[in-house]
């Protein structure tokens, strides 16, 4: 009988990167009871060009640091209705994204929303966790270095 193998285990927070929105470094809460993946983005607008649908946005990578800005445009993938965590649906905007973890590099839906007040400017759902990782929520950082 063949075994399956072992999944890499991650920390309940970790440190990722965006390439292609040009965030080296987010730290991302994991959070096995979301399903999707969200970040933090403002100053959101869509637009299209050359017949594509994109969406312009804003992010500051750090939390409790209002000062350095990513700036970055992504094509538009789907505007969803999502329910936070304080069980309110929201229309959030939908790119897809690589998203890398020291050497680990998969694409990932991201959802665009205001998280403000959220203790972390990134939320990383089950859906790009799943048949990738083992979560122990009892560690940090252990796939990344702070």
């Amino acid at each position: 009988m063949k075994q399956k193998p072992q999944l890499p285990i991650i920390g309940w927070r970790e440190w990722v990167s965006l390439p292609e929105l040009g965030i080296e470094k987010i730290k991302a809460k994991i959070d096995t009871g979301a399903r999707s993946c969200a970040i933090h983005a403002f100053d959101i607008e869509t637009f299209n060009q050359e017949g594509k649908h994109l969406v312009g946005f804003k992010v500051h990578p750090y939390q409790r640091d209002s000062i350095q800005t990513v700036a970055t445009v992504s094509p538009l993938v789907d505007a969803r209705q999502v329910r936070n965590s304080g069980g309110h649906a929201e229309l959030r905007l939908v790119i897809l994204t690589p998203i890398e973890i020291l050497g680990y590099q998969w694409p990932i839906e991201l959802t665009l929303t205001n998280r403000d007040v959220m203790g972390f400017r990134m939320l990383l759902g089950r859906q790009a966790l799943r048949h990738r990782f083992l979560v122990d929520p009892g560690k940090s950082f252990l796939l990344s270095h702070k």
